[in-house]
């Protein structure tokens, strides 16, 4: 009895490590791992974030018994918080940009969320963002809480508290480089802090897409490219939210739409580790980060969900070769 977990909200971390063997270049002197979270129970990265923003809201009074959770998500976030709200009790209602996949959509109703679909070619002050549009139905709605993942501290923590040590721990401590993208910035952000505190040798590295602000906020400290659109989910921005501490990276890596899709395929060809578009431009990142190198390194690569949310995208020859994106 004393493996039986009381709750599916217990099984939540402790996502495995895995080397990755055959889809990184031949010649390289690293060597390159990936920590899979799309081992916790909702599927991604984003559970740990869910679990513990709902907790946090409940001990500070902020969500009662029968309130709503409303949230801004490119998905995953939702698909947490929608577990998190089933098991509970609670009503949730997720506002998502039209470029997010069907599956996606399909996945927050089986919970029983509300899901609201904005255009995503807008600037994110135009009230039809996703953003301001969870900003206008966070103000109508009776007893609700905004769980506000761009801006929420308990985002950063939760990584802080929990991701960094049970990287470095699982790692052994022999970690050189953590590469990782960034949506919200909660993860990197966090694991960032906790490395620049207990070992400070390790490089925080953010794999930014093309069409985000990322990059130019970090080396030129200004937009210098306005923000464009881009294919890849749940990374990048086109403005700095608070969860995005740009002081605990070392590096920012630009990775286009066509190498991270090619990538998502090769990973789970040669690796059999299915991922989505995210996790392969995380890995595109670390390996030209790699190149930089002056010495043999471990470098981990954190792979945030599953590729079963992109089968109509990233697995879908005729959605790719309609994009562009079919060599």
């Amino acid at each position: 009895m004393n493996k039986i977990y009381h709750s599916l909200l217990d099984t939540v971390g402790n996502t495995p490590i895995v080397k990755l063997n055959r889809v990184i270049p031949a010649n390289s002197p690293h060597q390159f791992f990936a920590k899979l979270e799309y081992f916790n129970p909702g599927g991604s990265v984003k559970d740990r974030i869910a679990v513990h923003m709902i907790e946090e809201a409940e001990r500070k009074g902020l969500l009662k018994p029968g309130g709503t959770i409303i949230e801004a998500t490119s998905g995953n976030t939702g698909m947490g918080l929608a577990m998190v709200a089933a098991i509970k009790g609670y009503k949730a209602i997720f506002v998502m940009p039209d470029k997010i996949s069907e599956e996606k959509r399909a996945i927050l109703r089986a919970y029983g969320a509300e899901v609201v679909i904005t255009p995503t070619a807008v600037a994110p002050d135009d009230p039809r963002s996703y953003l301001s549009v969870c900003l206008k139905l966070v103000a109508e709605t009776p007893n609700c809480f905004h769980t506000n993942q761009y801006n929420n501290p308990d985002n950063v923590d939760r990584h802080y508290r929990s991701t960094g040590p049970e990287i470095l721990e699982q790692m052994g401590g022999k970690l050189d480089v953590f590469v990782a993208g960034a949506g919200t910035g909660g993860t990197i952000s966090g694991v960032g802090k906790f490395f620049k505190e207990k070992k400070p040798s390790v490089q925080v590295v953010i794999a930014d897409p093309v069409g985000s602000i990322l990059y130019d906020l970090f080396y030129h400290k200004k937009v210098v490219t306005p923000p464009q659109p881009y294919k890849v989910e749940g990374v990048g921005e086109d403005m700095l939210p608070d969860n995005v501490q740009l002081q605990y990276m070392d590096g920012v890596i630009q990775i286009n739409d066509q190498q991270s899709f090619d990538m998502t395929r090769e990973i789970v060809k040669q690796e059999g580790i299915c991922v989505g578009p995210s996790s392969a431009m995380a890995l595109v990142g670390a390996i030209e980060w790699s190149k930089k190198l002056t010495k043999p390194s471990n470098i981990l690569v954190l792979f945030p969900d599953s590729g079963r949310g992109y089968l109509s995208k990233a697995f879908n020859p005729q959605w790719l070769k309609e994009n562009g994106l079919m060599k």
